[in-house]
């Protein structure tokens, strides 16, 4: 049988079950702990805090250990080592399947989060309050431009324009709000999914880009998708 060791990735873990009982309450822990990050826990105490939210049915799914990071994932984490930022935004971050191996390894960058769903908001801010602070998630629309031109050094669109009615202005935005680069990744050809309703193929994406002003563009593909750097200015 697997222990909890075994099964999930226990930091991380503990950082959403802390901030989680911050907002909430639940699980039930000893103030001292209560009070820390996962950073400032000991194994044992990142063991106790897991077994309890375990306990209190806390669904702790994302965090499950030995994941093997997506190919895609690989492809953007890999570029973005190779150039210096200090400030991204991510559209669309969903439950983190990029964004916690991106903080993990980019721990230095300040990172705003955009989802349109609330409950993936709440999480993530839960997941920051308790050992991520360099994050922070907003429920906002990349289409309305939330933030001002030039904000984020890096934006990445991972896994998102194929869901957005109005891609053109979630391009438009995303290369304006960007100071460097703009990460792209898309499903390379139609699938089943019924949420998925543009298939964005390279040329689509080059005229959706350059509507925007920006014709620096480099595409690769990897394992069924398109990634895409656009490179700003």
């Amino acid at each position: 049988m697997e222990t909890l060791e075994e099964k999930y990735d226990l930091k991380t873990a503990a950082a959403w079950i802390l901030g989680h009982h911050r907002r909430t309450g639940v699980p039930e822990l000893p103030a001292q702990t209560a009070r820390k990050t996962a950073d400032e826990c000991t194994e044992e105490e990142c063991l106790r805090i897991v077994r309890a939210g375990q306990e209190a049915g806390l669904k702790l799914y994302p965090f499950k250990a030995g994941t093997q990071t997506l190919a895609r994932t690989k492809r953007t984490l890999g570029f973005l080592h190779s150039v210096s930022f200090e400030t991204m935004l991510d559209v669309g971050s969903g439950r983190g399947v990029f964004l916690i191996p991106f903080m993990k390894e980019f721990p230095w960058v300040r990172v705003t989060s955009l989802d349109l769903l609330e409950k993936r908001v709440v999480f993530l801010n839960e997941l920051a309050d308790g050992g991520f602070p360099q994050m922070h998630a907003e429920q906002k629309d990349v289409c309305r431009q939330p933030f001002p031109d030039g904000s984020f050094d890096v934006v990445t669109l991972l896994e998102v324009l194929e869901h957005i009615p109005a891609v053109e202005q979630a391009v438009l935005a995303a290369v304006r709000m960007a100071r460097q680069y703009v990460v792209v990744t898309v499903p390379s050809k139609p699938d089943s999914n019924p949420e998925h309703i543009h298939v964005l193929t390279k040329d689509r994406l080059t005229r959706l880009f350059a509507d925007a002003g920006c014709t620096r563009l480099h595409f690769d593909g990897v394992e069924g998708h398109l990634f895409l750097v656009a490179a700003i200015g």
